[in-house]
């Protein structure tokens, strides 16, 4: 299903008949409504970011429902879409914590690929209407996702942003982690504790105190 180890973690969940009859009613959701992202990105934040090579996790909520814009990492689009207000903000942040400046595009994948596993809890979404497939069992996945990376030797970063994200906090018991939470980057939230938070040099420092190479935010 992904091509990479998270086939072996996540094989007990794949060959459950729970799993595919789950499949099965997103497989039918996508023949009769409009759902994003496309079928084959649905698994791209695994697709890109291994278990063994996740160092970070950026914890969405669900993807985005505009045409276009969702490829299956939280909260990047694809090239050429407009930047969303939530993105925005997170370049404001990058900007005044690091110094690096924005991209004119919002694809994330460059963070992807250094081991930042861009993942929401919620991976399908029908067009036009947010957190439309909510509570139908993606978040069942995505619990156990978090408690296979908690049970990780080496340590990991969690950035959870909003109240959303910060429900999956439960699920990172493991001392070796460090979980970063804040206000959600949404300009509804930015100001209550979102700006100045600071979670990407935060980030680094804990990797670099851990003897693991940090990441490269810069494009």
């Amino acid at each position: 299903m992904i091509g990479n180890d998270w086939d072996e973690k996540l094989q007990v969940i794949e060959n459950s008949n729970g799993f595919k009859n789950f499949m099965k009613i997103i497989d039918d959701k996508y023949k009769t409504s409009t759902i994003y992202p496309p079928k084959d990105y649905i698994f791209n934040a695994l697709k890109l970011t291994s278990y063994k090579d996740t160092k970070v996790v950026i914890m969405g909520q669900d993807p985005y429902h505009g045409e276009g814009e969702a490829h299956g990492l939280s909260f990047s689009v694809q090239k050429g879409i407009k930047i969303p207000p939530s993105l925005q903000n997170i370049y404001k942040e990058l900007y005044n914590d690091l110094g690096i400046p924005p991209k004119n595009d919002g694809d994330l994948t460059k963070w992807a690929k250094e081991g930042v596993l861009l993942l929401n809890a919620v991976l399908t979404v029908e067009k036009d209407k947010p957190a439309s497939h909510r509570k139908l069992g993606w978040e069942l996945l995505t619990d156990y996702i978090i408690k296979l990376l908690n049970q990780k030797d080496e340590p990991v970063v969690f950035i959870l942003w909003g109240n959303f994200a910060k429900e999956k906090q439960k699920y990172i018991t493991n001392p070796k982690h460090y979980v970063i939470t804040s206000a959600h980057p949404s300009p509804f939230s930015a100001n209550y504790g979102f700006f100045g938070s600071k979670p990407f040099s935060k980030t680094n420092n804990f990797l670099i105190k851990n003897k693991i190479k940090p990441i490269d935010w810069s494009f």
